[in-house]
Protein backbone atom coordinates (compact mmCIF):
# COMPACT_ATOMS: atom_id res chain seq x y z
CA UNK A 1 0.00 0.00 0.00
CA UNK A 2 1.32 3.17 -1.10
CA UNK A 3 2.87 5.95 1.69
CA UNK A 4 1.51 9.71 1.96
CA UNK A 5 4.03 11.87 2.94
CA UNK A 6 3.74 15.71 3.67
CA UNK A 7 6.89 17.10 3.57
CA UNK A 8 6.05 21.23 3.82
CA UNK A 9 3.32 20.54 6.34
CA UNK A 10 4.33 23.68 8.70
CA UNK A 11 3.49 25.61 5.04
CA UNK A 12 0.10 24.02 4.70
CA UNK A 13 -3.05 25.85 6.69
CA UNK A 14 -5.34 22.70 6.52
CA UNK A 15 -2.63 20.37 8.08
CA UNK A 16 -0.14 22.47 10.09
CA UNK A 17 0.49 20.13 12.82
CA UNK A 18 1.57 17.06 10.94
CA UNK A 19 4.85 16.19 9.52
CA UNK A 20 4.34 12.82 8.12
CA UNK A 21 1.25 11.06 7.72
CA UNK A 22 1.58 7.03 5.93
CA UNK A 23 -0.90 4.09 5.88
CA UNK A 24 0.39 0.99 7.97
CA UNK A 25 2.32 -1.44 6.01
CA UNK A 26 5.07 0.82 5.16
CA UNK A 27 7.09 0.17 8.70
CA UNK A 28 10.60 0.86 7.07
CA UNK A 29 9.55 4.25 6.24
CA UNK A 30 7.75 5.32 9.20
CA UNK A 31 10.41 4.12 11.16
CA UNK A 32 13.03 6.35 9.16
CA UNK A 33 10.28 9.05 9.86
CA UNK A 34 10.31 8.69 13.12
CA UNK A 35 14.08 9.05 13.63
CA UNK A 36 14.36 12.27 11.46
CA UNK A 37 11.63 14.04 13.64
CA UNK A 38 13.39 12.73 17.29
CA UNK A 39 16.31 13.87 15.76
CA UNK A 40 14.87 17.43 15.22
CA UNK A 41 13.58 17.18 18.49
CA UNK A 42 16.85 16.67 20.49
CA UNK A 43 18.62 19.34 18.41
CA UNK A 44 15.55 21.97 19.30
CA UNK A 45 15.34 21.01 22.80
CA UNK A 46 19.58 21.46 22.70
CA UNK A 47 18.96 25.02 21.43
CA UNK A 48 15.84 26.53 23.42
CA UNK A 49 17.08 24.75 26.56
CA UNK A 50 13.84 23.24 27.81
CA UNK A 51 11.62 20.68 26.35
CA UNK A 52 9.98 20.25 23.67
CA UNK A 53 7.40 17.58 21.99
CA UNK A 54 5.89 15.58 18.99
CA UNK A 55 2.82 12.95 18.86
CA UNK A 56 2.83 9.78 16.95
CA UNK A 57 -0.98 8.82 16.51
CA UNK A 58 -1.56 4.78 15.13
CA UNK A 59 -5.01 4.36 13.70
CA UNK A 60 -5.59 0.61 12.83
CA UNK A 61 -8.75 1.66 12.03
CA UNK A 62 -8.03 4.67 9.84
CA UNK A 63 -5.14 2.20 8.43
CA UNK A 64 -2.50 5.50 8.70
CA UNK A 65 -0.13 6.58 11.19
CA UNK A 66 0.81 10.07 11.42
CA UNK A 67 3.95 11.96 13.11
CA UNK A 68 3.22 15.83 13.92
CA UNK A 69 5.85 18.82 14.21
CA UNK A 70 8.47 19.49 16.75
CA UNK A 71 6.65 21.90 19.19
CA UNK A 72 8.44 23.98 21.98
CA UNK A 73 6.50 23.20 25.58
CA UNK A 74 5.57 26.85 26.62
CA UNK A 75 3.99 25.70 29.85
CA UNK A 76 8.03 24.84 30.40
CA UNK A 77 9.04 28.58 29.21
CA UNK A 78 5.87 30.03 31.49
CA UNK A 79 6.74 28.06 34.32
CA UNK A 80 3.14 28.53 35.43
CA UNK A 81 3.40 26.83 38.68
CA UNK A 82 6.40 27.99 40.58
CA UNK A 83 6.83 26.07 43.76
CA UNK A 84 7.94 28.24 46.74
CA UNK A 85 11.46 26.78 48.62
CA UNK A 86 10.28 25.27 51.49
CA UNK A 87 12.09 26.16 54.41
CA UNK A 88 14.28 24.62 57.06
CA UNK A 89 11.87 22.54 59.47
CA UNK A 90 11.97 24.35 62.97
CA UNK A 91 13.26 23.07 66.26
CA UNK A 92 9.82 21.02 67.25
CA UNK A 93 9.63 19.37 64.04
CA UNK A 94 13.44 18.32 64.18
CA UNK A 95 13.01 17.08 67.54
CA UNK A 96 9.85 15.17 66.56
CA UNK A 97 11.87 13.55 63.53
CA UNK A 98 15.21 12.43 65.71
CA UNK A 99 13.10 10.92 68.21
CA UNK A 100 10.94 9.21 65.76
CA UNK A 101 14.40 7.62 63.95
CA UNK A 102 15.60 6.91 67.57
CA UNK A 103 12.35 4.69 68.26
CA UNK A 104 12.72 3.36 64.81
CA UNK A 105 16.51 2.18 65.57
CA UNK A 106 15.54 0.86 68.71
CA UNK A 107 12.86 -1.17 67.49
CA UNK A 108 15.47 -3.16 64.93
CA UNK A 109 17.54 -3.44 67.68
CA UNK A 110 14.85 -5.20 69.57
CA UNK A 111 14.06 -7.30 66.72
CA UNK A 112 17.29 -8.24 65.64
CA UNK A 113 18.28 -9.09 69.08
CA UNK A 114 14.96 -11.95 69.31
CA UNK A 115 16.36 -15.26 69.97
CA UNK A 116 15.12 -16.76 66.39
CA UNK A 117 17.17 -14.18 64.35
CA UNK A 118 20.21 -15.66 63.86
CA UNK A 119 23.82 -14.95 62.30
CA UNK A 120 24.87 -15.66 58.61
CA UNK A 121 27.03 -18.46 60.99
CA UNK A 122 24.41 -19.86 62.81
CA UNK A 123 21.87 -19.67 59.51
CA UNK A 124 24.17 -21.24 57.42
CA UNK A 125 24.68 -24.31 59.79
CA UNK A 126 20.82 -24.59 60.13
CA UNK A 127 20.68 -24.75 56.68
CA UNK A 128 23.71 -27.05 56.28
CA UNK A 129 25.56 -24.90 53.57
CA UNK A 130 27.91 -22.30 53.94
CA UNK A 131 28.53 -18.82 54.67
CA UNK A 132 29.04 -17.74 50.94
CA UNK A 133 25.69 -19.62 49.21
CA UNK A 134 23.55 -18.08 52.84
CA UNK A 135 24.60 -14.67 51.44
CA UNK A 136 23.98 -15.76 47.76
CA UNK A 137 20.14 -16.70 48.78
CA UNK A 138 20.18 -13.38 50.64
CA UNK A 139 21.17 -11.70 47.76
CA UNK A 140 18.54 -13.68 45.72
CA UNK A 141 15.64 -13.29 48.00
CA UNK A 142 15.60 -16.96 48.76
CA UNK A 143 16.12 -16.41 52.19
CA UNK A 144 14.65 -13.51 54.17
CA UNK A 145 18.45 -11.37 55.81
CA UNK A 146 17.42 -8.11 57.92
CA UNK A 147 19.97 -5.70 57.50
CA UNK A 148 20.92 -3.74 61.62
CA UNK A 149 23.62 -1.89 60.10
CA UNK A 150 25.96 -2.67 63.55
CA UNK A 151 24.87 -5.74 64.24
CA UNK A 152 24.93 -7.08 60.67
CA UNK A 153 22.46 -9.47 58.57
CA UNK A 154 20.44 -12.07 60.54
CA UNK A 155 18.15 -14.46 59.62
CA UNK A 156 14.71 -15.19 61.48
CA UNK A 157 15.03 -19.06 62.01
CA UNK A 158 11.18 -19.19 61.53
CA UNK A 159 11.16 -18.39 57.62
CA UNK A 160 12.10 -22.38 57.31
CA UNK A 161 9.82 -25.18 56.89
CA UNK A 162 8.75 -28.04 58.35
CA UNK A 163 11.40 -29.70 55.96
CA UNK A 164 14.04 -27.20 57.52
CA UNK A 165 13.80 -25.38 53.68
CA UNK A 166 12.75 -22.01 52.91
CA UNK A 167 9.46 -21.38 52.40
CA UNK A 168 8.61 -21.14 48.12
CA UNK A 169 6.81 -18.22 48.18
CA UNK A 170 10.61 -15.84 49.55
CA UNK A 171 11.21 -15.12 46.20
CA UNK A 172 8.42 -14.38 44.90
CA UNK A 173 7.58 -11.77 48.26
CA UNK A 174 10.66 -10.15 47.62
CA UNK A 175 10.03 -9.48 43.97
CA UNK A 176 7.28 -7.80 44.48
CA UNK A 177 7.61 -5.81 47.93
CA UNK A 178 10.47 -3.17 48.58
CA UNK A 179 12.74 -4.94 50.15
CA UNK A 180 13.54 -7.24 52.95
CA UNK A 181 12.14 -5.19 55.96
CA UNK A 182 9.12 -4.71 54.03
CA UNK A 183 8.94 -8.64 53.25
CA UNK A 184 8.72 -9.19 57.30
CA UNK A 185 6.42 -6.90 58.32
CA UNK A 186 4.40 -8.44 55.75
CA UNK A 187 5.35 -11.71 56.94
CA UNK A 188 4.78 -11.22 61.08
CA UNK A 189 1.78 -8.75 60.41
CA UNK A 190 -2.08 -10.13 60.52
CA UNK A 191 -4.20 -9.45 56.95
CA UNK A 192 -7.61 -9.49 56.61
CA UNK A 193 -7.13 -10.83 53.02
CA UNK A 194 -5.60 -13.55 55.33
CA UNK A 195 -9.22 -13.82 57.64
CA UNK A 196 -6.81 -12.15 60.15
CA UNK A 197 -3.79 -14.19 60.25
CA UNK A 198 -0.49 -13.66 59.42
CA UNK A 199 1.37 -14.44 56.21
CA UNK A 200 3.74 -16.14 58.10
CA UNK A 201 1.05 -18.54 59.95
CA UNK A 202 -0.90 -18.87 56.17
CA UNK A 203 2.71 -20.28 55.36
CA UNK A 204 3.02 -22.56 57.68
CA UNK A 205 -0.67 -23.90 56.70
CA UNK A 206 0.70 -24.23 53.06
CA UNK A 207 -1.76 -21.25 51.66
CA UNK A 208 1.39 -20.32 49.62
CA UNK A 209 -1.35 -19.28 46.73
CA UNK A 210 -3.05 -17.10 49.27
CA UNK A 211 0.12 -15.85 50.94
CA UNK A 212 1.06 -14.44 47.41
CA UNK A 213 -2.08 -13.25 46.77
CA UNK A 214 -2.54 -10.94 49.89
CA UNK A 215 1.51 -9.82 49.04
CA UNK A 216 -0.05 -8.39 45.75
CA UNK A 217 -2.78 -6.54 47.23
CA UNK A 218 0.17 -5.02 49.56
CA UNK A 219 2.29 -3.72 46.47
CA UNK A 220 -0.70 -2.33 44.77
CA UNK A 221 -1.75 -0.87 47.59
CA UNK A 222 -5.00 -2.25 47.67
CA UNK A 223 -4.84 -2.85 51.61
CA UNK A 224 -1.89 -2.55 53.71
Amino acid sequence: MPATKTTASESRSDSPNIALSMKLPRKADFEKALLKQYTKAVQLSQKAGHQVSFRVVVDPRAGAQTISNVEEDPLVRENPFPVEEAGEPDDDLQAALAASRARGRRRVAEILGDDDMLTADAFSELLGVSRVTVNTKRQNGQVLGLDGAKRGFRFPAWQLDQDGRPYAALPKLHGMLAGAWAVYRFLVSPHGALDGRTALDALKRGQNGDVIAAAEGVARGDFR
